[in-house]
């Protein structure tokens, strides 16, 4: 299981909605929208201290 970085929900990576690649670190997501969120400022949901 993966933590969504926008909205925290844990998805299966398997099942997960979207997608997205980040300096080389894939990141899973509950819905299409949480990865529109994420896509247009990555940044401000990215913990450097977090490992996924």
């Amino acid at each position: 299981m993966a933590k969504d970085p926008v909205c925290g929900m844990m998805v299966n990576e398997k099942k997960a909605a979207a997608t997205s690649v980040y300096n080389g670190v894939t990141y899973y997501f509950c819905s299409k929208h949480c990865k529109m969120e994420f896509d247009e400022n990555p940044t401000k949901y990215i913990d450097a201290s977090d490992n996924k």
